[in-house]
């Protein structure tokens, strides 16, 4: 089994042989695999090697994100054309090594959901262990991981590059997007005047498009089987952004337990799948496996913010059922930060309410009782009914 290597804690621009991290139809492949092969891929953390495990937020606060996601790959499919499927099966997803981290952007760099309410940069340095993981940083949680990859998707075609880049250049000059950015573009295999070109064009990999890309999707862990759109010749696949665990809506922006891993990966394809299934974006097949957690703690938002009714907005709705969360967990020794850090890493989960009842929309998020050393629960007079604590 064919096994792409990078070598932790060593920026992915250091290391020639591996990575890009934009994306661009003309990237060089890295390497062939056919139908029916497996082959391990491995990562490095989604900032790339920049987060240092020490108790200092400074590299949290200064971090420079167009560095952001370096990806393994691309990988030519053989047989690969526009139109196909390309059938991705995730057989396993390891650390490489016992420790990840989570942090909170600056609002003044990178922000992130929260950042009107947590302004201010913070971090969280995990032990990995088996599957569970803990940190100093947040004392009295310990919560087990559901590893999976943030980040993966095929090559843009060119007029699907030209696409993106049109339609998010309004945005852009707006601050709502990030445009290309040529300075810290690495493009492996390209050099010269073809880099220059290459770097003015290609997509940043923050946000999830057609193809793929960073969804940050929790359940996509061991077992999960995935059909992507392939658009160019050879599918190009890529991958990165390995997560130890994450709650749902990844809130935290640098919220989940970011890690540098190894993924073993299966390959197949669907000749004429996009077609013959009517597919212009992923579908997924999410993993079986899932942290066992059977008691949860609820919180409920509903679309109004800051004395202002906005109309059946779930974005505000979401926002708002995580910042009582965050409140009630302060009322039990956790800081605003902390509790911040536990509901982006840990298997929290996130739904939609009532999406019909304007002009407000409802949306919760529910955070499992048995991750933390104490009762969270409220307790009074109550001398009926459930017990409601840690699980055994």
């Amino acid at each position: 089994m064919q096994q792409f290597t990078i070598k932790p804690g060593v920026a992915l621009a250091e290391q020639a042989a591996l990575g890009h991290n934009r994306w661009h139809p003309e990237l060089p492949f890295l390497a062939s695999v056919k139908p029916g092969e497996e082959i391990i891929i491995e990562t490095l953390d989604f900032l790339d090697a920049q987060i240092l495990d020490n108790d200092d937020v400074a590299d949290v606060r200064d971090i420079d994100l167009t560095r952001a996601h370096p990806l393994t790959g691309p990988f030519n499919v053989e047989g690969a054309e526009p139109g196909d499927l390309l059938v991705i099966d995730l057989l396993d997803i390891q650390p490489i090594t016992p420790v990840g981290f989570s942090g909170v952007f600056a609002k003044s760099n990178g922000g992130g959901f929260l950042a009107d309410y947590f302004p201010n940069a913070a971090k969280a340095i995990w032990d990995l262990r088996g599957v569970y993981a803990t940190s100093r940083h947040i004392p009295g949680v310990r919560l087990a991981g559901l590893t999976h990859p943030g980040l993966m998707g095929t090559l843009p075609s060119r007029d699907l590059l030209a696409e993106w880049n049109k339609r998010e250049a309004p945005l852009a000059k707006l601050g709502l997007a990030k445009p290309p950015e040529p300075k810290t573009a690495v493009l492996r295999g390209v050099s010269g005047a073809k880099f220059d070109q290459m770097a003015k064009e290609a997509c940043r990999t923050v946000p999830p498009r057609e193809h793929g890309g960073n969804t940050d999707i929790k359940d996509l862990s061991i077992g999960t089987r995935i059909f992507f759109p392939v658009y160019v010749k050879g599918a190009g696949f890529s991958m990165g952004d390995l997560h130890f665990s994450q709650g749902d809506g990844e809130i935290a922006f640098c919220g989940a337990i970011e890690m540098d891993g190894a993924t073993q990966v299966g390959f197949d394809l669907i000749k004429g799948g996009m077609a013959k299934y009517g597919l212009t974006a992923p579908i997924f097949l999410p993993s079986p496996i899932k942290p066992r957690y059977d008691q949860y703690i609820t919180f409920e938002g509903i679309c109004v913010e800051k004395g202002k009714n906005y109309y059946m907005d779930a974005t505000v709705a979401y926002r708002q059922a995580c910042l009582k969360a965050i409140d009630y967990l302060t009322h039990f020794g956790f800081t605003g930060e902390q509790a911040y850090m536990i509901l982006t890493t840990a298997p929290v989960e996130g739904r939609i309410g009532g999406i019909v009842d304007i002009p407000n929309c409802a949306a919760t998020v529910s955070i499992p009782l048995a991750i933390f050393d104490q009762d969270i629960t409220p307790k009074g007079m109550l001398n009926q009914g459930p017990h409601f604590g840690r699980s055994s």
